[in-house]
């Protein structure tokens, strides 16, 4: 009876012995698949709860103004006298820090292309689309720029400043008149960085289909220079400082510490930071207990081995 009762038990055996690797098998794969998925959830660094915390955003205040006048395209500064400000505006920002930053463009007219703000990647990209052909009138008209610039700068305190960046050539906007007006009555200093060659100057390239020419004015080539006087009454005006840039290199860095030194940090506004608690450890876990089972159930004995050993009880 006993050896008929085990000959009946391994041929059942036998015939389901192939579901249930089957089924093991499938039951393997799971779990090496839950695994490597839980695993990378896990280098993903899921995060969850937390807590808030409130933090004031200080600083000073900058306003960037941008010369984007035909005269900035003169190549005396290479590649161009517009490209050097733009660089200039660049190395500023990185040398602030933390600090608001805005931008106006003006030729004949100013406008804000960039309120103040903390994203100084925003700002950055406002300043590379900067160009004279963008412009709405020709001209320079620097005083109406810093009047513009004066009533973007909102608020109270000394820690606000303009840093203007051109090559100073203006006759009809009043420049010098509109610095003392905005230093003394809206505590706002000026500073002014001058780009070009005040000696002898360069050509203005134009560019029609591809060729090249230069400005013409009564049958007369236009030459333009760098004037360091106008720039030098604006910034001291100002209340602020000159840097004459030329054609070649300004240490923006130096620029933003005398900045720092000379303003007074003031309070912009207070944000909440939510700070959240990694979760990444729990799907390592899971992960691991999943590899562990898959182990478990490669080792565990096969049914077809069940079977051999029946067959051989009974023979």
């Amino acid at each position: 009876r006993r050896a008929r009762a085990a000959l009946a038990d391994a041929r059942l055996l036998e015939q389901i012995a192939p579901r249930v690797l089957r089924a093991r098998n499938g039951a393997r794969a799971l779990l090496v698949s839950a695994a490597l998925l839980l695993l990378c959830v896990a280098l993903l660094d899921p995060r969850a709860g937390g807590r808030t915390e409130t933090i004031e955003q200080s600083g000073i205040d900058v306003m960037v103004v941008i010369d984007v006048s035909r005269s900035m395209l003169a190549e005396d500064a290479k590649p161009d006298r517009l490209t050097h400000a733009k660089q200039f505006a660049a190395d500023l920002v990185d040398a602030l820090g933390s600090d608001r930053v805005g931008l106006i463009e003006f030729a004949g007219v100013p406008a804000l292309r960039c309120p103040l703000t903390f994203n100084h990647r925003a700002f950055l990209t406002q300043v590379e689309s900067l160009s004279p052909q963008a412009t709405v009138r020709g001209g320079s008209m620097l005083g109406d720029a810093i009047r513009l610039a004066a009533r973007s700068l909102k608020g109270e305190g000394s820690g606000r400043v303009i840093v203007v960046l051109s090559d100073g050539e203006d006759m009809e906007s009043e420049p010098i008149e509109a610095a003392a007006t905005v230093a003394t009555e809206n505590g706002i200093r000026i500073v002014t960085i001058g780009i070009g060659d005040a000696k002898e100057g360069a050509r203005i390239p134009l560019s029609n289909r591809g060729v090249k020419s230069f400005l013409v004015h009564d049958g007369q080539e236009v030459w333009t220079k760098m004037d360091p006087t106008l720039l030098t009454t604006v910034a001291l005006e100002g209340k602020g400082f000159f840097v004459e840039a030329g054609v070649g290199q300004a240490d923006m860095r130096e620029v933003a510490a005398l900045l720092r030194a000379d303003l007074a940090a003031q309070t912009h506004a207070q944000a909440e930071v939510t700070t959240k608690d990694p979760q990444f450890q729990w799907c390592a876990l899971l992960a691991l207990l999943a590899l562990v089972l898959e182990c478990t159930l490669s080792s565990a004995k096969p049914p077809t081995r069940a079977v051999q050993s029946a067959e051989n009880d009974h023979a």
